[in-house]
């Protein structure tokens, strides 16, 4: 019994650490191309996208995402972000495709991660009651792990959405102080020149 225990506290502690070890991956889809990413998928594994635009343009991008045989699963068009969930029909190669071919010149920066859950697990033999227990705990912490991994990538966009934010604000402060700044200076100089265009008029007055 302790020996079960133990091995199911060294599970939680793996779990935990792939959670924890997950990482999104940033990518540069340039003008008039595409990026593809292959992931190997047993049948009946849930698995995900998440995607979110940091960069570029109007920070939208196509994305699709298809099958081992070709069959489209999703397919969007000038997508700022998105979380997909999916169950593998079967097994095979899926691909996630980003498309920047809409754009004339502004290459968009992709921030993405795609999450994998446990494959399915079939025993060969009718288990026992304690073997029932044991497997109900095990999926208890493969759920627990999954839903660390999910909060995890939720802080990670969350923090470049606040970026990204932050950097439009800052843009938008800048163009509005240089803006002010331009209209001051033009009300400047149009005081200047009409107070000299007045002078000018009298003096022309007194010497006539």
């Amino acid at each position: 019994m302790q020996t079960t225990v133990a091995k199911l506290l060294l599970t939680l502690c793996g779990l935990i650490l792939l959670s924890t070890a997950g990482q999104a991956f940033i990518v540069s889809v340039d003008a008039h191309n595409e990026e593809c990413f292959f992931e190997n998928v047993e049948g009946g594994t849930k698995f995900g996208v998440t995607f979110e635009v940091i960069e570029g343009g109007f920070l939208d991008v196509d994305i699709k995402i298809t099958g081992p045989d070709q069959h489209v699963m999703h397919e969007s068009e000038k997508e700022s972000s998105g979380k997909f969930t999916f169950v593998a029909p079967a097994k095979g190669v899926y691909t996630v495709c980003f498309n920047n071919e809409r754009s004339s010149m502004t290459p968009k920066l992709v921030m993405f991660s795609i999450e994998m859950g446990d494959a399915p697990q079939r025993a060969p033999g009718a288990p026992g009651e304690e073997e029932v227990g044991h497997t109900k705990l095990e999926d208890m912490i493969r759920e627990l792990s999954g839903t660390l991994t999910s909060v995890k990538h939720e802080q990670e966009y969350m923090h470049v959405r606040d970026k990204i934010h932050r950097s439009v604000n800052e843009s938008t402060n800048s163009r509005v102080v240089l803006w002010s700044t331009f209209e001051a200076l033009v009300l400047v100089l149009m005081t200047v020149g009409q107070v000299y265009y007045l002078k000018r008029f009298f003096e022309v007055k007194r010497v006539v």
